[in-house]
């Protein structure tokens, strides 16, 4: 058996990371020290508060409340106790971090709603947040899907980190450390079980091989669960968790001031995944009997339940997400004069095997549409870094490459015709068509980033500081997009010239025309920020921050939109980079000797040339394209409330308030409820939404309206109380903890529809246990505790029928956690 996991929660808040602009203190079992009463500018030295949660976030270790970032940080016990195992999970902690997938390789990490195009992924573009693993980066987002393994803490940095993390963080940063070899040794144990057969085990060990000279570390974790949903067809549960993790490291200390650190990693993930169901209709403007009622009525076919959350589905074509990401990396570390050059050399690998089932229904439309593909990455970053009494700064080169190979299927059955032709069209109701026809597609991409980057931060006085930063980067990328099509009889199809009385051939061609082009881009451009920060006291930090920051541009690899004569728009092969402009204001502050945190941050942040995912205008073709939108904005504000107003309570609340447009986006694809008509003709007007029939505008001006994915309100809170107990003959402490999310309505298209806003809804956690010391915790969970059903995504079925299809969110969940350290 399969199994997934939804590890309960309620926070063990003190060492709790908080979304806005800061994280809480970590639980301790003494109280925190007293604040120095000396004015930071007498004593700019004093010792650092033992409390401090430290980060890297600037390429060098400092405390997160004196880093003027909006900077979140959740370590390990809270991501064990909330069961916060990958990103996805780490969402419910993160107002500002929102992360959407349709399966491993289609999936989005956006921070304050940017990052991604919404939709299905483009290879020939970049993700708008980086994902950084030991200071290594991962060029696929499906790294983010894979479980935490033997992670120390996990930051989450909030607007353009261009200048020292690069092109790829327009949006943001998620910088992950893990555990690093110690030379003492230990061990870590943790095994859970839960409903829906939920199984999870993590183990790691740790010690020195050579006293005081080298260490290794080993760790492993496995996490099954069964799946949320029941396929009929198959008799199988289906979107299901099968992941296996291992990791290795070694550390050697060469000299006392020269370290190496050897690392790899594997992990698999082979679930029986991932089904998007039957949500509801909704009216389009093709002719009524083209619809998707129409439709399911000539077929005699209708869906096992037009209820979402009776969880039942009929898909026909098998489901695999099968998947595997490793690699190895080269850390060393060297104290040279004053301060320390890091070089980071890596290698990454990336396989994806998927099986999917792209018409979403029972029916025989599309039998296949499968994107294998596999990945090797190379990085190399130098980094020479000093923290002096005027000075800290950073310089540093960094080179990439990246290359690709993605051998796509695609092939329609026998009621493609019907389902996917115009109605127009004589062979709309000739299943012989469209049935068997098959596109093979062979696509290659490779990509080279070459950069060098510096920032300074100058101590103007004991509390002004300065910080500039640059980064100059140069990007190629070239793609080989060649896509081969064969009718039933498996004969190639030739659609650069189609006689005007072979309509066979025609809707052939129209539904997967045979494409072949070589897109290629190259660009160099400069990213640059500027924060000033001033300390008001040791415990107040007030910043401000400019960024002016890129997103690379991008070629398209998933096909060309076709011109009137059914030919590739060559034009449309390329999308221009984004320029990005962001203006944030920030105060951090601890009060109460340090037992409280407030933190507040506000932001504007204004996107040029945004890269938007299209839904490609023709019929059939189950692929958008991506293309630029003029302009785009997002703004808001987020806060930080925490407080540990004695050793047995601590309580957190963060908010997020965003608002978000498309300030400019005048050629938009449009609506489901505005597609599927005829194309106007000169001097027609568009008909009204919805009819059935009518003239469906060639693109949409969205200008003003809400960018998918963004709720304008998000909000996460949490209470723990605990209280000392003696169980079993061990002193520890009994606690109790709640903790909860909610989420305002948003939109899951890329043009805003009355039938894919997602309704707002809240999430409530709760966790209960003992742990001794720091040996035992024991605790049971419940996560979703009031089983709210509520959308992760909705999304379109190709061919304008009205069909929305979605991923419910996991139902409630329970079980318990043993862990042991020793």
């Amino acid at each position: 058996m399969k199994f997934r996991t939804i590890v309960c929660a309620g926070s063990a808040l003190a060492a709790f990371a908080l979304p806005a602009a800061a994280a809480v203190q970590p639980v301790a079992t003494e109280p925190g020290p007293t604040a120095p009463t000396e004015d930071a500018a007498t004593a700019p030295a004093a010792a650092p508060n033992p409390l401090d949660i430290i980060v890297t976030a600037r390429r060098r270790a400092e405390s997160v409340q004196s880093v003027p970032l909006a900077i979140s940080v959740v370590d390990a016990r809270t991501l064990e106790s909330t069961g916060s195992f990958n990103v996805a999970k780490l969402t419910q902690l993160q107002p500002s971090l929102q992360f959407y997938s349709t399966n491993p390789r289609n999936s989005a990490a956006n921070i304050r709603g940017l990052g991604a195009p919404f939709g299905l992924t483009n290879d020939g573009i970049e993700q708008g947040v980086g994902v950084y693993i030991d200071q290594v980066y991962n060029s696929r987002i499906a790294a983010a899907t894979f479980d935490f393994l033997d992670v120390e803490q996990v930051e989450v940095l909030r607007g353009p980190q261009g200048t020292l993390y690069g092109k790829n963080t327009t949006a943001g940063a998620i910088n992950i450390t893990t555990r690093a070899p110690s030379f003492e040794y230990e061990g870590r144990a943790e095994a859970t079980v839960g409903n829906l057969g939920f199984v999870q085990a993590k183990a790691s060990v740790s010690g020195p091989l050579i006293a005081d000279r080298l260490a290794i570390r080993l760790a492993a974790s496995t996490t099954d669960r069964n799946g949320t949903i029941y396929n009929v067809t198959s008799g199988r549960r289906v979107n299901e968790q099968d992941n296996l993790g291992f990791r290795g490291s070694l550390l050697w200390r060469a000299s006392e001031v020269f370290k190496l650190t050897l690392s790899g990693d594997y992990n698999r993930q082979n679930p029986e995944c991932c089904a998007q169901i039957y949500v509801r209709t909704g009216a389009t403007q093709r002719p009524l009997n083209r619809q998707f009622a129409g439709l399911a009525a000539a077929f005699g076919y209708a869906p096992p339940s037009t209820n979402a959350f009776d969880r039942r589905t009929d898909l026909d074509t098998p489901l695999d997400a099968f998947q595997e990401i490793g690699g190895a990396s080269l850390r060393a570390e060297w104290e040279v004069g004053p301060g320390t050059l890091t070089s980071v050399s890596a290698w990454r690998f990336w396989n994806w095997a998927p099986s999917n089932d792209r018409d979403f229904t029972g029916l025989p439309i599309t039998t296949r549409s499968n994107n294998p593909s596999k990945q090797d990455q190379y990085s190399q970053e130098l980094r020479y870094a000093v923290s002096g009494d005027l000075l800290d700064y950073v310089v540093g080169l960094f080179a990439y490459h990246q290359k690709q190979r993605t051998t796509g299927v695609q092939e329609q059955g026998i009621a493609a015709s019907r389902w996917l032709l115009n109605p127009t069209s004589a062979n709309a109701n000739n299943p012989a068509v469209l049935n068997g026809l098959t596109s093979s597609n062979n696509i290659l991409f490779t990509s080279t980033s070459l950069a060098a980057f510096g920032q300074v931060s100058w101590k103007v006085t004991d509390r002004l500081k300065l910080q500039p930063g640059l980064r100059v980067n140069y990007d190629r990328k070239s793609g080989n997009y060649v896509a081969t099509v064969t009718n039933g009889a498996g004969v190639a199809l030739d659609c650069t010239v189609i006689p005007t009385t072979n309509t066979v051939l025609r809707d052939q061609c129209a539904t997967l025309p045979p494409q072949s082009y070589n897109p290629r881009f190259s660009d160099w451009n400069v990213s640059g920020d500027f924060t000033a920060s001033y300390q008001f006291d040791r415990d107040v930090l007030a910043y401000a921050t400019y960024a002016r920051s890129f997103k690379s541009g991008g070629i398209n690899l998933a096909g060309l939109p076709l011109d009137a004569g059914n030919r590739p728009i060559l034009g449309a092969q390329t999308v221009r980079p984004e320029s990005v402009n962001h203006y944030e204001l920030g105060l951090k502050t601890q009060l109460f000797d340090r037992r409280a945190t407030f933190n507040l941050a506000a932001f504007w942040t204004e996107i040029g040339d945004y890269q938007a995912t299209v839904t490609n205008g023709q019929l059939g073709v189950l692929r958008g394209y991506l293309a630029n939108a003029d302009k785009v904005r997002v703004r808001g504000i987020e806060a930080d409330v925490s407080a540990r107003p004695t050793d047995r309570l601590t309580v957190y609340a963060s908010g997020a308030f965003t608002d978000h447009e498309y300030v400019k986006f005048v050629d938009a694809p449009c609506p489901p409820e505005l597609s599927g008509g005829t194309a106007p003709t000169a001097g027609q007007t568009p008909s009204l939404p919805g009819t059935a029939g009518g003239i469906s505008p060639s693109n949409c001006d969205i200008s003003g309206q809400w960018l998918p994915g963004i709720s304008k309100w998000a909000f996460s809170y949490g209470v723990e109380y605990n209280h000392p107990v003696m169980l079993f003959g061990l002193d520890g402490q009994a606690y109790a903890a709640f903790d909860g999310n909610y989420r305002s309505k948003f939109s899951s298209n890329p043009s805003r529809s009355a039938y894919t806003d997602i309704a707002g809804y809240a999430v409530a956690n709760v966790r209960a246990g003992f742990r001794a010391t720091e040996r035992w915790d024991v605790f049971g969970w419940v996560r979703n505790a009031f089983d709210r059903d509520y959308f992760d995504i909705l999304a379109t079925q190709s061919g304008s029928t009205g069909l929305i299809v979605g991923q419910p969110a996991d139902p409630r969940t329970y079980g318990l956690t043993v862990k042991r350290r020793f």
